[in-house]
């Protein structure tokens, strides 16, 4: 595996999928996260096992195809203490990765891909797309009410609904509801509902912009599924 690319384009995606990356980890390769080239696209993955972020950058030339997990601390660490618009280069060698920027080096050890856990599709799925501003606009109005760290699990996060013609989200802390609700252009025969916890909705939360466009969100069995044009969350 071997790229090259800016540093503005390689940090923003970086920064985000590093988010995701506890600092506390009971396997190794969840502090690692996942690269891989396929001619000009480059894809970075992290996980924590709950939650799981993808970004996808296109490359000015091609690279060379393969993967590999890097330590996802060290790798933001570095690309943020490059001067603006340095060149970064990235190369796979053995166990270790070769990272290049004018007369700066650095060598870091890696894991191989097929030891990064993938989260699996469930095998019973609702697919529908919302437009990133009203989605925005139901996270923003009502996370404040989440719980944040109590027994009731379930209050610890935000329940989707879908029905009919709508999407409504509902946070409570037991204490205080918050209750909004935006229509959708297609209806559906059947209600669908599920939570999702705290920090996938501060981790949503981070990726939505105000900007056009729609959000094609999957319910799952056990997980939710956004698919954005530079994200997959």
């Amino acid at each position: 595996m071997k790229f090259t690319i800016s540093r503005e384009a390689f940090l923003k995606p970086l920064v985000l999928v590093a988010g995701v990356v506890e600092r506390r980890q009971t396997l190794p390769v969840l502090a690692n996260i996942l690269v891989g080239v396929e001619g000009d696209q480059l894809t970075l993955t992290g996980t924590d096992l709950e939650v799981e972020l993808v970004g996808r950058v296109s490359l000015d030339q091609a690279g060379e195809d393969g993967s590999v997990t890097i330590p996802a601390r060290k790798l933001m660490d570095i690309c943020k203490s490059l001067p603006d618009h340095a060149m970064i280069e990235v190369a796979q060698t053995d166990e270790h990765v070769l990272v290049r920027s004018a007369r700066s080096r650095f060598k870091l050890s890696t894991l191989p891909a097929a030891d990064f856990p993938n989260v699996e599709d469930s095998p019973e799925s609702f697919e529908f797309e919302v437009p990133q501003m009203a989605l925005k606009q139901l996270v923003d109005q009502t996370g404040f009410a989440m719980a944040q760290q109590d027994v009731r699990y379930y209050l610890n996060g935000m329940l989707f609904e879908v029905a009919g013609d709508y999407l409504k989200v509902v946070a409570t802390d037991g204490h205080r509801l918050a209750m909004h609700t935006v229509n959708l252009e297609n209806s559906v025969d059947q209600t669908h509902q599920l939570i999702l916890p705290r920090k996938g909705i501060i981790e949503l939360s981070r990726l939505i912009s105000d900007g056009e466009g729609d959000i094609t969100l999957t319910f799952g069995n056990n997980h939710i599924r956004a698919v954005m044009p530079d994200f997959t969350f």
